[in-house]
């Protein structure tokens, strides 16, 4: 059977609609639900973070979207494709890559040009363009002089960088990072979110999974998760208004955001946009 694509209007790549994951574990009579009855839409070209503690189910959730997991009820819809037919797996990988925590979980060859020429290759693309991709994604990671190099020899960030480049040598519509700076010292996280930035400014649609509350000030939408469900979903600005909620749900808003807040309790204006250091900085040297 051919795989369907459905009709859509070209402005969401990713619809999720009453998504349901339920793991089903030895011994235990019910399984362990935990993706609830999610639906979101995620608009071509957009950054969205998803945050939420440890079992919140926003991992899960990123799996669904690119059919590593498949919904035990509700659909996952990636450019029109169902991530549940099983004919469309390949074209919906075409359009959905993904970047994982650990980097040696996704890291394949001995060596690191060999390593990202391994996702175009499963994709049968030509030989002659995989050399032109392998050589372009890894000059946007800044991993081209390491080329000949096995990947075993790299630092954590480098790894990272590495499984990136293999990504986005595949030329995916979307890119879902799951976690990928918590294995990372500040260096390297630093390095992954300047490449993260720089691929949302080319047009890819990113969706971040983290839990360092820096990272997701930087996306245009932030969706909180609790318990596999979505709790909160808007502007940054909009959901670290609302730090009582975060603290209730475990979560820290980012330092500027709390200094803001302490402020504005002895009586000083702060705007309420302000969630990042640099933007608190320029307020504060403004305000003199």
């Amino acid at each position: 059977m051919k795989n369907v694509r459905m009709a859509h209007n070209g402005t969401d790549i990713i619809r999720i609609e009453n998504l349901i994951f339920e793991y089903k574990r030895e011994g235990e009579a019910a399984p362990d639900r935990a993706v609830d009855g999610v639906s979101l839409n995620l608009e071509r070209g957009s950054f969205t973070a998803v945050i939420g503690q440890n079992g919140s189910g926003k991992s899960t959730l990123a799996k669904n979207i690119n059919a590593l997991l498949l919904p035990s009820g509700g659909a996952v819809y990636v450019d029109g494709y169902n991530t549940g037919d099983a004919e469309a797996v390949w074209e919906i990988r075409r359009r959905a890559g993904m970047v994982f925590q650990n980097p040696d979980n996704q890291l394949v060859s001995a060596i690191v040009e060999d390593d990202v020429a391994f996702g175009p290759e499963n994709l049968g693309i030509a030989p002659d363009e995989i050399r032109v991709r392998v050589r372009e994604s890894l000059l946007s990671v800044h991993m081209y002089g390491e080329r000949k190099k096995a990947p075993h020899l790299l630092s954590g960030g480098q790894k990272q960088r590495v499984a990136i480049a293999g990504v986005v040598a595949m030329r995916p519509e979307c890119i879902i990072f799951d976690e990928p700076t918590a294995m990372l010292d500040p260096v390297g996280r630093e390095e992954v979110m300047e490449i993260i930035g720089r691929l949302h400014l080319d047009g890819v649609t990113v969706v971040l999974i983290t839990h360092f509350m820096d990272e997701a000030a930087l996306a245009d939408r932030i969706v909180v998760m609790d318990e596999g469900r979505v709790v909160l979903d808007g502007a940054p600005s909009s959901v670290f208004r609302r730090a009582d909620l975060l603290r209730k749900l475990s979560l820290d808003a980012p330092l500027a955001v709390e200094l803001a807040e302490r402020l504005r309790g002895k009586g000083f204006a702060i705007p309420d946009d302000i969630i990042n250091t640099e933007e608190m900085v320029e307020f504060l040297c403004r305000s003199k």
